[in-house]
């Protein structure tokens, strides 16, 4: 058995739920400190161009799809000048369920109710990211691996009217069940991310993964609890419900069968290519200057993100982290459109950034604040930046 095995298997024992609160309260004030000062940020700067913060957080781009979708329901289409055809059939129903339960029990609007989750899915993902970072490395390495997604270039997107917040909550939430043996648990809240966003695939994945896994360890004997029960069962049949039941859904909608929802993706110029149309665009950067500029910045980052996974192979993170975070940063660098939301897209990757995590947990506190606190400036700055120019499409 491996340290990391070791430390894993200590920690099978959970905190109730008052003092899990305790124990991930620095890691939450920070992230919401974080993301005060990013929000902060964007008042100012908006102020700054006579505009307004609120729209640029609730009402526009995929906000728009979503409120729509919760306010007129599935069924609205764009038809662009090339022929193209926009469907709402391509954003998943939990984020607009919400927004809808929220304007019926409250005087929120629809907007506003998805703002609200927005905010609060952000919190319950920072703690879903610290318990899980808590459970395999030890506290200070989680409030280091959720201030860093706080202080992410793009992580304003955190606190818009968007599903990644939400997405990323269900998802880290149902891997830290997956870690603590919590199946049905696990598999419930794999549906619900499914729900969520195409790419919940990938926490189907880590709960299929880590059933096999148990399956195989008892076996060979390796496994002190034996086989796996009914309830790793339950845990996998779960999982894939809720995005299997929205992709035969548009499909009986769109009369077009189970690959109906690849014809709605088709109709936004997206699907998964293998990576090709990226490579292409990052290739074209290199024509001229100073796009060659962006095009290095795009290699680095690219470059950056396959060492972060190979540090994490190597740290030996438990194989449920290894497929989520292999599957989201596929499919997201993968996607043949929208090149500029791959970072965005990027944001439930959150296990890549658990080596960083331990890098800042070692350092001393002042220095690791100090560390935090410039970075979360520069952060904000991007942000209020990047929203009040082209933004996230």
């Amino acid at each position: 058995m491996t340290d990391l095995e070791t430390r894993t298997a200590g920690r099978t024992g959970a905190p109730g739920p008052s003092g899990a609160l305790r124990r991930a309260a620095p890691a939450l004030l920070g992230y919401a400190a974080v993301r005060a000062l990013g929000l902060l940020a964007l008042a100012l700067w908006s102020a700054a161009r006579d505009k307004s913060a609120y729209p640029l957080l609730t009402a526009r781009w995929d906000s728009l799809w979503y409120t729509r979708v919760a306010e007129l329901g599935y069924g609205y289409e764009v038809q662009l000048p090339n022929g193209d055809v926009h469907s709402n059939l391509a954003f998943f129903p939990l984020l607009p369920w919400l927004e809808r339960l929220g304007a019926a029990v409250s005087p929120l609007s629809y907007a506003d109710a998805g703002f609200v989750v927005s905010l609060l899915a952000s919190l319950a993902a920072a703690w879903g990211i610290f318990a899980v970072a808590d459970h395999v490395y030890g506290a200070r390495a989680g409030v280091c691996a959720a201030l860093l997604w706080a202080v992410l270039p793009v992580g304003i997107v955190q606190s818009m009217a968007y599903s990644e917040s939400l997405f990323t909550a269900l998802a880290a939430w149902s891997l830290y069940a997956v870690l603590t043996g919590r199946w049905v648990t696990a598999g419930t809240l794999a549906a619900l991310a499914g729900l969520t966003r195409p790419v919940g695939l990938a926490v189907t994945a880590a709960v299929w993964v880590a059933v096999l896994t148990a399956f195989v360890r008892s076996r060979s004997g390796g496994d002190p609890d034996g086989a796996p029960g009914a309830r790793h069962l339950l845990g996998m049949l779960l999982a894939p419900l809720g995005a299997a039941g929205y992709v035969l859904w548009v499909g009986h909608r769109t009369g077009k069968g189970p690959l109906g929802y690849l014809d709605v993706q088709a109709g936004w110029r997206n699907g998964f290519d293998g990576g090709a149309a990226f490579a292409r665009f990052v290739a074209g950067k290199f024509t001229s200057f100073p796009g060659a500029l962006a095009g290095v910045g795009l290699v680095i980052g690219v470059a950056l993100l396959v060492w972060l996974y190979v540090v994490c192979v190597r740290q030996r993170q438990p194989p449920p982290l290894l497929v989520y975070a292999g599957l989201v940063t596929v499919l997201a660098l993968c996607a043949s459109s929208y090149f500029g939301s791959k970072p965005r897209l990027l944001l439930p990757a959150f296990p890549l950034l658990f080596p960083l995590a331990l890098g800042l947990a070692r350092l001393r506190t002042a220095r690791a604040t100090l560390l935090v606190c410039a970075v979360a400036a520069a952060s904000a700055v991007y942000g209020a930046f990047w929203l009040n120019g082209s933004g996230p499409p």
